[in-house]
């Protein structure tokens, strides 16, 4: 994520951006978490999600109210606190890449520029309303599809009309 990110330096033109991995789907929006990013004078800002297999994802470790680190994939996660892969960063996160040296996977982590803004002081993080699935594994994709179904089903009043394949 972290070498895909630094490709979009020269879009970013030294601004603050925003970084939503394709395989996210979300309930709610993330309108007043990017509002509150746009106040920060410097730094980033990631979401978080309660969740109950932590060890599929980053995990933040918790001290209080301040995340005090992030461990990819866990096997004995630190808290059930997600990092969603929804990022916010500003001009610095491309210097920050270029310091990355490659993780045991030969992959420039976005876990480690995350802990560089923790190490700095300047990483905030909100929780994400609403449910979040990643759809990154069949069986995530299907609990997608069922969420955004039973969502939709809410919303109208009914179930989902099935097209007719003929």
């Amino acid at each position: 994520i972290a070498d895909a990110l630094d490709l979009a330096e020269h879009f970013a033109d030294g601004q603050k951006i925003c970084v939503v991995l394709g395989d996210n789907i979300i309930e709610g929006n993330i309108r007043q978490a990017a509002d509150d990013f746009r106040a920060q004078p410097a730094g980033a800002k990631i979401l978080l999600k309660e969740v109950p297999d932590a060890s599929r994802f980053g995990v933040a470790e918790m001290k209080g109210d301040r995340i005090v680190g992030i461990e990819e994939k866990p096997k004995q996660p630190k808290s059930n606190c997600a990092v969603t892969g929804i990022y916010m960063y500003d001009g610095s996160v491309f210097e920050k890449i270029k310091k990355l040296v490659p993780s045991g996977r030969g992959e420039l982590e976005i876990t480690d520029v995350n802990n560089a803004y923790i190490r700095e002081g300047t990483l905030t993080y909100s929780f994400l309303e609403g449910w979040w699935t990643d759809a990154g594994t069949f069986d995530s994709l299907r609990r997608a599809t069922n969420l955004v179904a039973e969502t939709e089903s809410r919303r109208t009043g009914g179930p989902l009309e099935e097209e007719d394949d003929e």
